[in-house]
């Protein structure tokens, strides 16, 4: 006998004696003329004929799959893998949204633009709203410490502060939202 029985080409291979015979019938074994099997070459063939998944879960699950030289398995395990990740992101991505814990990014930046525009032109309307109110407030205090009338004109306040808040508005302005 030259080459192997299906008990000895079952323990070398790590497969079962059913999956040597149901590869025997299937044509993935090279067998010499006396019927015994040629380990290298059956080898060979069962590699280029059988699915890498199917040959994993033959031999036990990813654990027991030996990590072969070819780059042809590799890449596609690798491939499978990388794909079924991908997936399972965008599926966790999906229930996240879902759930109302993500939200779209333009639809956020342009939330946060429009909230930054309202309050810069809430900010530089505002002296011209305050300042006549200011000016007789300051003007009632100055006059009750002196006992002297006192009178502060509500344009030149105003001037003041539309001076102040658009420094403070410049400041502000080189702030920027990152959201990523």
């Amino acid at each position: 006998m030259n080459g192997m029985s299906e008990r000895d080409y079952s323990n070398h291979s790590g497969m079962s004696r059913g999956a040597v015979q149901n590869a025997k019938r299937s044509g993935r074994l090279v067998f010499y003329a006396d019927g015994s099997i040629n380990a290298v070459a059956s080898d060979a063939r069962r590699v280029e004929m059988t699915d890498p998944d199917q040959q994993r879960l033959s031999l036990g699950g990813d654990a027991a799959m030996p990590i072969s030289g070819s780059g042809g398995s590799d890449s596609y395990l690798k491939a499978r893998t990388a794909l079924t990740v991908y997936q399972a992101q965008e599926r966790q991505l999906a229930i996240q949204k879902k759930k109302g814990m993500l939200v779209d990014r333009a639809r956020a930046e342009a939330l946060v633009f429009r909230l930054a525009r309202q309050e810069r032109d809430t900010w530089v309307t505002w002296p011209s709203r305050v300042a006549a109110l200011m000016a007789a407030e300051v003007a009632a205090a100055a006059e009750t410490r002196s006992g002297a009338p006192v009178m502060i004109d509500a344009a030149i306040m105003q001037r003041v502060l539309e001076t102040h808040v658009r420094a403070q508005l410049e400041a502000l302005a080189d702030l920027r939202v990152s959201l990523g």
